[in-house]
């Protein structure tokens, strides 16, 4: 640099400089390299070696060329990188150990599944395979965009038409910075029917596509071992698959016996397979094989294990799949860029976007014939116009001086286009003919008729889709082929639901979160007035505080004091005996400390759209406030739980009923009081709701101890009081009001009696399990119970020691017991327990 002259030195921090070179480095290798599209599952240099042997015109049914000059073109003209890149592409393109369905049909020697190495670009030939035009068909046709190449002088698409859903049929592979792809093949005619049952149902789930599309085909064959990985891969874009070769075992004329191996794994080497498998013989890690021979020609693979006479068959090929690459996984990660960026897709989402693009496609190339369609007929009108004038055309055609002259003259005369005019003036005199006349008026009919569908089926998407399918059909036809790889259900796809039986069991919750299951047999029924057996074991401040049956296969919604809901299935709870404590609740869901459980309720199947549309959650809170919701509304299971309801300040939930929306809803309050009115007076509401009054407390220190939501005709309802009295009382006694009143009296409390503690829905065939603070627990029959005035005070149901109170009361089945299992006890002190007396009141009080 010139001294004096001003020096332009701009100073960066190097730190942004390497970061934003990293970033567009790794954006290039994503976007443009290592990564598939999601629309016809190609990587840029397939798709440009595709589109530059089309362009050479090396079609399949055309004449091989060198694959040099196929590599030197791409290069040249689309793909500037090396020769061995693009070459490499092509080779793997033609192997059919490498991809399902191979797009190019190679002439020579383009390597081995031993992994020996192709010959040299200058020997080997290659030319298109059919399926592979398919892939480009209509590409002329507009359908696609297109993008200048690397030097800006010729055109190449961004992407192909794809009659033919590549991404599925062959799978990927490629590694980005950053992320990856590892995506499997699929058979063709599968593919095609889990495409077309989307096109038919848009709402499909991916349980139902899988009944199409079953399970990743393999080029090389093989056995998918376990069908979790498939299952996973399809649901989230990710999933381990097992892949074992396929064995058989024959018998020699000497009695020795062999493993013969006529399938290997996908991606697998075999001449590494079996030199792997050596060399474990040599150091004595498998036992059992005398001789190994590699028996493949081009009729197939055939591997030959010979075991030694007092080998086993079974153990040592178990020993084979254990050691060696007989048995491999294939990890699935289907990331592909969806309008340039990446995702991870589920076998859903892949069909999605490939009907998205076909149906661009259609459109597109719907238009494109309607566009050359109707410039056709616009000249063939023109033709019809001359040879209806034919003599008049004549003379002012040998009229005038020159060409542009007859042309004006012409468009002056029959009111033509430009386009018209010069279309007439180049006719042939043979088209003057009478016959070639009818076949202008013919074509023109034609045409007129293509326009009219043409229209129809860019005004129709029922139409195009159904054209996506029948384009699909054909390709079924054309190039569908059997499964090559079977399927083998291990122990691994059977969940441990299905190892547990489906059973009737008993869940105890204790006042300090607790939780435990109990086989239901354990709890011996009694007679009413009875002492009772120990149930579990608490501490001193802890008590069971509820306890209900359920079945070990169903989902428990626990909902706590603070209006949120945690899902549990049954079998999940930890096992214990009828005296033992159970495990800490937070241990098993998500709940905070200053929370607890309030209600539990058992649903069959959260799936079923019928069952979680018609059923309905109608939950009440301390303070008299109800709310009714769908119980698809929380059918969507989250670990840390959700908002069941909004909960207002110095309020809790108190209790959750399932409904069928049709039930008769009873509130009780602590004061003795309850409340009758029907269920469709409360309106649904949104989960996050807080919902509207449903009883009017007598003071503000009364709460609502519970809720019945009466369906039975043959039921009736029982109260229970802390000090252990209870009465049954026919559910037309609690006459209907209005909700939101004060309702009536459901049990004469006094002292003696001490406040509401429960309110339950029963009927002669139900037991009673009653528990108190201190762990005493009595199971006794409904029956035993007589019915009685809905004022009255009640009958005492079970014996409370000095300052003990009844903490929870449950109704169950009654379950049928040997006349051993069952423990009757007498009233100890020899009095009757029936013997209080019975004071009524007006029951309109």
């Amino acid at each position: 640099m010139a001294q004096g002259e001003k020096e332009n030195i701009i100073p960066i921090n190097i730190e942004d400089e390497m970061r934003g070179a990293y970033i567009d480095y790794s954006m290039s290798v994503i976007v443009s390299r290592a990564l598939p599209d999601v629309r016809d599952g190609l990587k840029p240099v397939h798709r440009r070696i595709l589109f530059g042997m089309q362009e050479l015109g090396v079609l399949h049914n055309k004449s091989f060329k060198k694959s040099a000059r196929i590599v030197g073109e791409v290069l040249g003209k689309y793909h500037p990188h090396g020769d061995s890149a693009v070459y490499e592409t092509m080779v793997r393109m033609a192997q059919p150990w490498s991809l399902r369905y191979p797009l190019v049909d190679g002439q020579g020697n383009f390597g081995s599944v031993d992994g020996d190495n192709p010959a040299a670009m200058r020997y080997t030939e290659a030319r298109l395979k059919r399926i592979a035009e398919e892939l480009l068909i209509d590409i002329n046709k507009e359908t696609v965009d297109f993008q200048l190449n690397f030097d800006d002088s010729l055109k190449e698409p961004v992407v192909l038409p794809a009659k033919i859903p590549a991404l599925l049929l062959n799978g990927a592979s490629g590694i980005a910075v950053g992320m990856a792809t590892n995506m499997a093949p699929h058979n063709l005619g599968e593919i095609v029917d889990g495409i077309t049952a989307y096109i038919d149902n848009k709402d499909i789930t991916i349980q139902e596509l899988m009944e199409h599309i079953i399970a990743p085909d393999f080029p090389t064959g093989g056995t998918i071992y376990g069908y979790n990985g498939v299952k996973a891969a399809f649901e989230t874009g990710r999933g381990r698959i097992i892949v074992r070769g396929k064995a058989n075992i024959e018998t020699k004329d000497n009695g020795r016996e062999m493993i013969i191996i006529t399938e290997i794994p996908y991606l697998v080497n075999k001449a590494n397979m079996i030199e792997k498998t050596a060399q474990l013989i040599t150091e004595k890690k498998i036992d059992g094989i005398s001789a190994i021979r590699d028996e493949s020609d081009r009729q197939g693979m055939r591997i030959v294990y010979e075991l030694k006479r007092d080998a086993i068959s079974n153990v040592v090929l178990n020993n084979l799949y254990k050691q060696t690459q007989l048995m491999t996984s294939f990890s699935v990660n289907n990331v592909a860029l969806v309008k340039g960026r990446p995702y991870t897709l589920n076998l859903k989402d892949m069909i999605v976007h490939y009907v998205n693009h076909r149906h661009e496609v259609v459109v597109r190339r719907t238009e494109y014939e309607l566009r050359e369609a109707e410039k056709r007929a616009h000249i063939l009108l023109g033709y019809l116009i001359a040879l209806d004038n034919i003599d008049e055309v004549i003379a002012l055609i040998r009229g005038s001086r020159d060409p542009e002259t007859a042309r004006n003259g012409l468009m002056e005369r029959f009111e033509l286009s430009e386009i018209q005019a010069r279309a007439i003036l180049d006719m042939r005199l043979q088209r003057l003919t009478g016959m070639e006349r009818e076949k202008i008026q013919e074509e023109y009919d034609q045409i007129m008729t293509l326009i009219e569908e043409l229209k129809e089926i860019l005004a129709n998407e029922d139409k195009r889709m159904q054209i996506i399918k029948d384009e699909l059909a054909e390709m079924k036809q054309r190039y569908a082929d059997d499964r090559r790889t079977d399927i083998e259900h291990n122990a691994e796809d059977f969940s441990y639901e299905d190892m547990i039986p489906n059973e009737e069991v008993v869940i105890t919750v204790s006042h300090e979160g607790y939780i435990k299951r109990t086989a239901l047999s354990e709890y011996r029924t009694q007679s009413r007035g009875g002492v009772g057996s120990r149930g579990a074991t608490t501490k001193d401040d802890d008590w069971t505080e509820y306890l209900f049956t359920a079945s070990t296969h169903n989902y428990l919604l626990i909902f706590t004091d603070l209006g949120k809901l945690f899902w549990l299935k049954t079998y999940a709870i930890p096992e214990g005996s009828k005296a033992s404590k159970g495990r800490p609740i937070q241990n098993l869901i998500n709940i905070t400390s200053e929370d607890s459980i309030r209600s539990i309720i058992q649903v069959e199947d959260l799936s079923n759209e019928d069952y979680i549309n018609n059923n309905f959650l109608v939950m009440v809170t301390k303070k008299g406030i109800i709310k009714k919701t769908t119980l698809e509304q929380y059918s969507r299971p989250r670990t840390n739980g959700i908002i069941a309801l909004n909960i207002r300040d110095e309020d809790q939930l108190m209790q959750v009923e399932m409904t069928n929306g049709n039930s008769h809803i009873i509130i009780a309050a602590q004061s003795g009081r309850a409340i009758h009115f029907h269920e469709s007076t409360v309106r649904p509401m949104g989960r996050t709701a807080t919902g509207v009054k449903a009883i009017k407390l007598s003071n503000v220190n009364d709460t609502v101890i519970g809720m019945v939501c009466a369906s039975r005709e043959d039921a009736s309802l029982l109260v229970v009081s802390e000090k252990g009295y209870g009465k049954r009382s026919p559910l037309d006694e609690y006459r209907i009001t209005n909700r939101g009143g004060k309702g009536v009296k459901a049990m004469n409390v006094t002292e003696k009696t001490g406040y509401l503690v429960a309110i339950k829905e029963v009927v002669d065939t139900d037991d009673l399990m009653i528990i108190n603070k201190s762990g005493i627990t009595i199971r006794t029959p409904v029956s035993n119970l007589r019915v009685m005035g809905r004022a009255t005070q009640g009958v005492r149901l079970i014996k409370l020691g000095e300052n003990d109170e009844i903490s929870s009361v449950e109704k169950i089945r009654r379950e049928e017991e040997s006349e051993e299992d069952t423990e009757i006890t007498q009233n100890p002190q020899g009095e009757n327990p029936d013997s209080e007396n019975n004071i009524t009141e007006d029951p309109n009080n």
